[in-house]
């Protein structure tokens, strides 16, 4: 019997251990339906598998050339929340979904030419923003993808909404249709589900009255929308032939932080939320002291740069607390960085100095000649920048790098370079920090922090 292609679910690896294990499914064998029903996607798969009693078929990868391949029925009683320990070749259980729109500060479009091609890929997913929180535009949802979101309660959604005002959102969007969002959005509120959102600001086109219009509009959307994050907008030097943006600087991020903070003031009042938050960029850019712990609202909107350097500063003085009358040996490092943050890590290596003054840490910021010098955040350093500028440099003994500064999961840099060449080429152990406070401190004085 031959699979309909839309439904072929190959399995790709099956958990030791786990209920999948111990029924003999196997890599290679084929989801065909859960409890009488076929599976569209990752939605359907985690939704149908909350059941405590599932029928599932599978058919058997050692058989698919066969004009009658053999298919098993298995029952299955488990916990609700207990996974049958299957992971698929894709992890949507579909294709991905690509961009529709041509996002006028769209930084996929300002990449080089020659990186690798993952690089390259518009994603607007909803089940990535489901998934891994990664923000989506809805403009290429039906009213089924929506009807389902709202059938299985999937939540947080992350949008972009970069505008609440319909035509200037079809603009900036470059996509006549992406004014037509706000319906789906009001669907998706009303039926309960928690959302989040963002806004990448461009100057002198959705800053100041517009700006002024959307935040304003987002109280509609309350209190099913947790957050919204406002970013400036980000430009490399590989713009030929993309419409002309100019970057915010230190005199024009003012008004927009008074700006933020004002209607800040008004959701906390009325609502007892801060709901939008100018990320960290922001502040740093206007020469401003960041806010303090309680204005962030819990950090819902770290992956957006909200929060993330007052809340390192928090978590490492909490770390020197935990220190007191600790000592570490006599060592010297360097920790490299991005621009942004670099004067803010050297100011917090000097309190952990202070308490640890056997550790002398070098921070050294770097300068993005490959992305252009108005990138100055640390995940988008290269590692023929970081080579280049720290070659010559007495580095000490290790070198500090913060894990976003590499792929997820990987030891590559954005231009393919890796950790390990780096180290053949500088001649140092290179050791990649994680982003919390604990981490940190732990890094810089060699001392593990019990």
């Amino acid at each position: 019997m031959p699979l309909d292609h839309k439904n072929i679910h190959k399995i790709q690896s099956v958990a030791p251990g786990s209920i999948a294990e111990e029924l003999g499914v196997e890599p290679g064998d084929v989801l065909i339906s859960i409890n009488d029903q076929e599976v569209e996607d990752v939605f359907d798969y985690r939704y149908l598998t909350q059941d405590e009693e599932l029928t599932v078929v599978i058919r058997k990868g050692n058989s698919m050339e066969e004009d009658e391949p053999e298919e098993w029925e298995l029952e299955i009683e488990k916990e609700p929340d207990e996974d049958l320990g299957i992971e698929f070749e894709s992890g949507l259980m579909d294709e991905y979904r690509s961009c529709r729109n041509r996002c006028i500060f769209c930084f996929v479009n300002q990449m080089p030419k020659g990186m690798r091609d993952t690089l390259y890929f518009h994603d607007d997913d909803a089940r990535l923003s489901f998934l891994q929180g990664n923000y989506i535009t809805l403009t290429n949802m039906s009213d089924h993808d929506i009807d389902r979101i709202i059938r299985y309660h999937l939540e947080p959604i992350n949008i972009s909404f970069h505008t609440m005002n319909p035509a200037l959102r079809c603009e900036m969007l470059h996509n006549r249709t992406a004014g037509d969002v706000f319906p789906r959005i009001r669907r998706l509120k009303e039926a309960g589900i928690e959302l989040n959102g963002q806004i990448v600001l461009c100057r002198g086109i959705n800053d100041g009255e517009e700006l002024e219009y959307s935040l304003r509009e987002f109280e509609q959307y309350l209190p099913e929308l947790k957050s919204v994050s406002v970013v400036p907008v980000g430009l490399t030097r590989f713009r030929d032939r993309l419409p002309k943006l100019i970057p915010f600087d230190a005199d024009s991020a003012g008004p927009v932080i008074d700006q933020i903070e004002r209607w800040q003031q008004y959701y906390m009042t009325r609502y007892g939320t801060h709901l939008v938050h100018a990320s960290d960029e922001w502040y740093i850019m206007a020469g401003r002291e960041l806010p303090p712990e309680e204005s962030y609202d819990g950090y819902l909107q770290l992956e957006n740069g909200v929060g993330m350097v007052r809340l390192l500063t928090e978590e490492i003085r909490e770390e020197l607390r935990r220190s007191a009358g600790r000592k570490a040996r006599s060592r010297h490092i360097t920790i490299a960085t991005g621009r942004l943050v670099g004067p803010i890590l050297d100011g917090l290596v000097r309190e952990i100095t202070e308490v640890f003054p056997q550790v002398r840490a070098d921070v050294v910021p770097i300068t993005n000649h490959f992305f252009g010098e108005l990138i100055t955040v640390s995940g988008l350093i290269t590692g023929q920048d970081l080579t280049a500028q720290l070659a010559g440099r007495d580095l000490g003994e290790e070198l500090l790098l913060p894990a976003n500064m590499l792929r997820s999961g990987e030891n590559v840099f954005l231009d393919d370079m890796t950790v390990e060449q780096v180290e053949e080429t500088l001649q140092i152990k290179t050791v990649i920090v994680e982003s919390d406070g604990r981490s940190f401190v732990e890094a810089v004085t060699g001392n593990r922090i019990g």
